[in-house]
């Protein structure tokens, strides 16, 4: 072997030594270590073997023909190991950890092999570039067997996914803590997973997709391949695997695969309950499962700039199975009966949308795709209340509603309207603030003593406008309907229920901080002005029956005119009577008090003109007594037709 005078060294070399020693030092004491740092070590290894082979002299030319010996034997050794798998279809991973392991030793050692020859650059026709040839074809080979061996470990490494009984690690900036299980049909469960925040520096919910075991074998394999420049393939496996598992989760919670006319063609009852599901499911799909996943991206991928590709492109076709349920909704038919799930689809929505823009890069496709579908399940919401209030004031009626009582429309509108309140912040946000001119198209109130300042505050919410001009177009149509009947009377009461009935909906529920007290207290004035109709359209006739006027001839009084005057009277009090008991007034206290205020008018006059006139009014012509009258007028109001024929006296 030749010989080579020592060089002088230098202070560079001096320190590049001590560092050295230092390291052997560090290797002696510390048999563990991490894989970044045995990483780096191999590539501090394959320099230096690189500069050594580099800056040989010519005079060890013969042991350089040794050491390439010795490498073509040892390549042939890793060839022949990895070559063994390639017979047959059985996985490494399979045959046990300690294999495993040993394989993944030698696509290492390939690995270095060709990273320190091409660091050598050899040229061709060289024996150099033979074995850098051979070395890349093992390597080649041996890549795509990892990559398979990636996809299997991942496939059959899955974790069993229970949405019955869902079980999850709570993580924090300090690690792992407690675990919590809960069961999905659960309401409490829907709230919590409302109020959690997967924003990094909160609390998150993870869930175990794969087993925990396996996830250093993944990360060495994904580091393996991305050193060797086959990342693509790496993420192309995992993409593939989750992609299928994703999948897989949401045929576990019965999520189906339906076109738009599918859905568009549902009848309500089973579109009313797919929509409770999906709002239930987006929930646990995005803040647990599409957590988990992205935990576990980052735990395999997390030293590569690849995390948020790869989670987006496995991710994609679930979310986007589940954003296409939404948008088939946004662009059906907009009934009202839908309005509350469209309103329940648009806030899961908005309040996931936090947790896409942080899975998510800003402006890539998942986030614009949600961020659009939020957008026009808004606007269908928008869109379809708007339709309901203008169909409340168009509701046509082709005949009266039957007893004057409340119609099914006012409490269908107050009942529905008193739910929307639960909705107020997204109503706010989504509806449009109504303009002066449709403002005034509202009927105005007359009532005295009150300003008409409904629609004249500038600074109510957009909801508070559009809730009072609903209220104004029910109360319109409400009108119409009260002139479909041919009594006067009952066209009165009929408003007063109806109207009564919207101020003591609103004066008991939350409905009253939306339109006000200022609005109860008009409507309040509005039912007792039509009570008061009501009284006069009924009393003013039969009343006039017992006044004084006319039964005064040449200073005598008319037995046969008071006589009439008697017999119209209990003949127009039977037809109250007989149609009025009939009638119906739902509301104990106001059928109470149209009943006293009645018999104060009613029977003080009847008893004033039979008493000044029982000298003239023969006994047997009082068919009532004013306590029988009294009694009787107790029956008004009940919905059920009575006859006073009976009760004649004989």
């Amino acid at each position: 072997m030749g010989s080579c005078n020592p060089m002088m060294e230098t202070p560079e070399e001096h320190d590049l030594i001590a560092a050295a020693r230092l390291i052997l030092k560090e290797l002696d004491s510390n048999r563990k270590l991490s894989n970044e740092a045995i990483k780096i070590l191999e590539d501090l290894a394959t320099k230096l073997s690189s500069m050594a082979k580099i800056t040989k002299p010519k005079d060890e030319e013969n042991d350089e023909v040794d050491e390439l010996s010795d490498i073509k034997l040892q390549l042939d050794s890793i060839q022949d190991k990895i070559m063994t798998w390639e017979v047959g279809q059985s996985m490494v991973w399979d045959s046990g950890s300690d294999e495993t392991n040993e394989y993944l030793k030698s696509v290492k050692d390939v690995k270095r092999l060709v990273e320190r020859f091409e660091s050598l650059n050899p040229s061709k026709d060289t024996e150099e570039h033979e074995v850098l040839t051979k070395a890349n074809d093992v390597l080649q080979t041996s890549m795509a067997r990892i990559e398979e061996e990636f996809k299997h470990i991942l496939v059959h490494n899955r974790q069993n996914f229970e949405p019955e009984r869902l079980s999850f690690r709570s993580t924090d900036d300090d690690g792992f803590d407690s675990t919590l299980i809960t069961s999905f049909e659960d309401n409490s469960f829907d709230e919590s997973i409302r109020r959690e925040s997967i924003t990094r520096g909160s609390e998150v919910h993870i869930m175990d997709l794969i087993n925990p075991i396996v996830i250093p074998y993944l990360k060495n394999i994904a580091n393996l391949m991305f050193d060797s420049n086959y990342s693509k393939e790496c993420c192309h496996a995992f993409i593939s695997a989750r992609k299928d598992a994703l999948d897989d989760c949401l045929f576990i919670l019965e999520v189906e695969k339906s076109s738009i006319e599918d859905v568009t063609r549902m009848e309500w009852a089973t579109l009313n309950s797919k929509i409770r599901k999906w709002t239930k499911v987006l929930k646990i799909f995005v803040r647990i499962y599409l957590a988990s996943e992205k935990c576990l991206c980052e735990q395999i991928f997390g030293s590569y700039d690849v995390v948020t590709s790869c989670f987006a492109e496995s991710s994609k076709a679930s979310i986007l199975q589940l954003l296409n349920f939404a948008e088939a909704i946004a662009i059906g038919p907009h009934k009202p009966e839908k309005l509350i799930r469209i309103l329940d689809m648009y806030e899961t929505l908005s309040d996931l949308k936090p947790d896409i823009d942080s899975f998510y890069e800003n402006g890539s496709y998942l986030r614009t795709e949600f961020l659009d579908v939020m957008t026009r399940v808004g606007e269908c919401a928008s869109t379809t209340f708007l339709e309901f209030k203008n169909a409340v004031g168009a509701n046509p009626s082709n005949a009266a509603f039957p007893g004057g009582g409340i119609h099914h429309l006012t409490r269908w509108v107050m009942n529905y309207v008193t739910t929307l309140i639960d909705y107020s912040n997204s109503l706010n946000t989504l509806l449009k603030p109504e303009s002066d001119e449709q403002d005034s198209s509202s009927s105005p109130d007359v009532s005295p003593g009150v300003e008409n300042d409904e629609f004249s505050k500038p600074s109510i919410s957009p909801m508070t406008s559009h809730f009072r001009s609903l209220m104004s177009h029910l109360e319109s149509n409400l009108e119409e309907k009260s002139r479909l009947y041919k009594e006067d009377a009952l066209g009165h009461l009929f408003l007063m229920n109806n109207i009564n009935y919207m101020a003591e909906k609103v004066k008991g529920s939350e409905l009253r901080t939306v339109l006000g007290d200022n609005w109860i207290r008009k409507r309040n004035w509005k039912f007792q002005q039509y009570a008061m109709s009501y009284e006069r359209s009924t009393l003013s006739s039969i009343l006039k029956l017992l006044k004084e006027e006319g039964l005064h001839n040449s200073g005598s009084i008319s037995k046969t005119l008071l006589k009439e005057r008697l017999q119209g009277f209990y003949t127009a009090f039977e037809e109250i009577y007989k149609s009025q008991t009939g009638w119906s007034v739902p509301n104990s206290q106001l059928s109470e008090d149209l009943r006293i205020s009645l018999s104060l008018k009613l029977i003080q006059a009847y008893r004033t003109f039979v008493g000044r006139h029982a000298n003239n009014i023969s006994e047997k012509y009082i068919r009532y007594s004013a306590d029988d009258l009294e009694s009787y007028l107790l029956d008004l109001f009940e919905g059920f037709p009575r006859s006073l024929h009976s009760f004649h006296r004989k």
